[in-house]
């Protein structure tokens, strides 16, 4: 079992307990999935980039990705309905609590000049999402062998009714809010 997960059990579930006045375990808050998402707007030129970016993804998340699809047409972009336009990874159980602590520990802390996230990027029903401008900051991805500078969405789903609950349970569990 992960770090993250025994703290959670030990520490974070009975804090928001007690911070909340749940009358049943079942009510608490916990992490239902992480998904990973990067669009990839030069695979139109580029065939190559979404490969390359499926492969430190994969690194990154530790699991296969799946390629998105542009839902419809949108000239202006010139994108065409049905064009691979990104990938993306759901992780779920023990894979999303190592990426979670890698995400904590060691991700955040190598970004320059990191002074905490945005406090403010929840969705009104307690799911975070943020959003990452280099995946250099993982530490299994290699320099020499990137191609390119590419950036990521990370949303972190939670069964939290609201903002303030998956705030708390965030909080909890380490994540770096700024003031």
């Amino acid at each position: 079992m992960s770090r993250l997960k025994d703290k959670y059990v030990s520490e974070v579930a009975p804090a928001l307990k007690e911070a909340f006045n749940y009358s049943s375990v079942m009510q608490i808050p916990k992490i239902d999935k992480i998904v990973l998402n990067m669009g990839v707007g030069e695979v139109k030129d580029n065939p190559k980039a979404l490969d390359n970016a499926m492969r430190d993804m994969g690194i990154i998340a530790g699991q296969k990705p799946v390629v998105t699809v542009a839902s419809k047409s949108v000239a202006a972009f010139k994108l065409r309905e049905g064009m691979k336009i990104g990938c993306k990874v759901t992780l779920r159980g023990e894979n999303m609590y190592q990426f979670l602590d890698k995400l904590i520990s060691i991700a955040l802390p190598r970004v320059r000049d990191f002074r905490g996230i945005n406090p403010n990027s929840f969705d009104g029903h307690g799911n975070y999402a943020m959003g990452v401008k280099e995946q250099l900051m993982f530490p299994e991805i290699d320099y020499d062998k990137i191609d390119k500078i590419r950036g990521m969405d990370i949303i972190i789903v939670t069964t939290a009714q609201t903002d303030e609950e998956g705030r708390k349970l965030l909080e909890l569990m380490g994540m770096p809010f700024h003031k």
